[in-house]
């Protein structure tokens, strides 16, 4: 059973976060326009060139510390293989990305959309508290189907990086 010391899940955490604030920013703030880190106007909708400049910077600056956690995830990838022990193992890197991408999404959701208010999912919507409820539910919808992958049994022969399959046995 996979623990979570375990430096490929670490690394999945830390990349699922990266991804899953890429998501949100690229998909919520850029193409659908929705909103920005921080709204300034009812609606989440400039008023100004000047606000939109300053929405956008904070957008870039939330960008750029999304990139670095996901360099720092990329760069504890290429080290979990070295540590004794480390199950290599697809299903599992991919279920502490989802997990890591839902806790993401929920501890955003709770602290931007409901304890500091900066901005919601749809803000203006009718329908606002509704769209930010769903986005938490994505959150822990995401959180334990990322730990059923890494728990489930299918996870539990995975390989290490220096295994080698012959006659259908891994050798190791």
């Amino acid at each position: 059973m996979p623990i979570p010391g375990n430096p490929l899940i670490r690394a999945g955490l830390v990349l699922g976060v990266g991804f899953g604030g890429f998501a949100d920013g690229i998909v919520l703030h850029q193409i659908l326009g929705w909103h920005h880190l921080v709204c300034y106007a009812p609606h989440c909708q400039p008023t100004s060139i000047g606000q939109l400049q300053l929405e956008n910077t904070q957008d870039g600056f939330f960008h750029l510390g999304l990139w670095l956690v996901s360099l720092a995830g990329t760069v504890m990838l290429f080290r979990a293989p070295r540590h004794a022990g480390a199950g290599w193992n697809g299903r599992v890197l991919s279920g502490s990305m989802l997990a890591g991408c839902g806790g993401f999404n929920f501890l955003e959701g709770v602290i931007d959309h409901q304890l500091l208010g900066i901005h919601h999912v749809l803000p203006g919507h009718p329908h606002q508290f509704l769209f930010d409820m769903l986005w938490l539910a994505n959150g822990v919808l995401f959180v334990v189907l990322g730990w059923w992958l890494i728990r489930s049994p299918f996870t539990r022969t995975g390989f290490r990086p220096n295994d080698r399959v012959l006659g259908g046995v891994v050798r190791r």
